[in-house]
């Protein structure tokens, strides 16, 4: 099944009204080093990440999937 086109166009902000009304300018710019740093974080948390992991394949394992 082809996908719609411009289907992509539809989930794309306009962030020109959050830069004039509020000053607004966006933390990240790069997308691998956002991309680095993101993943750092995880690895650096995995305590706040780990229960919720194991307790949704917990859940899964129970439905036998």
């Amino acid at each position: 099944m082809r996908d719609r086109p411009g289907h992509d166009r539809r989930y794309a902000i306009d962030p020109t009204k959050l830069r004039r009304e509020l000053g607004w300018e966006p933390a990240h710019t790069d997308f691998a080093a956002g991309l680095a740093e993101t993943i750092a974080w995880y690895r650096e948390n995995e305590a706040w990440w780990r229960p919720a992991k194991e307790a949704t394949e917990a859940r899964y394992a129970a439905q036998g999937q």
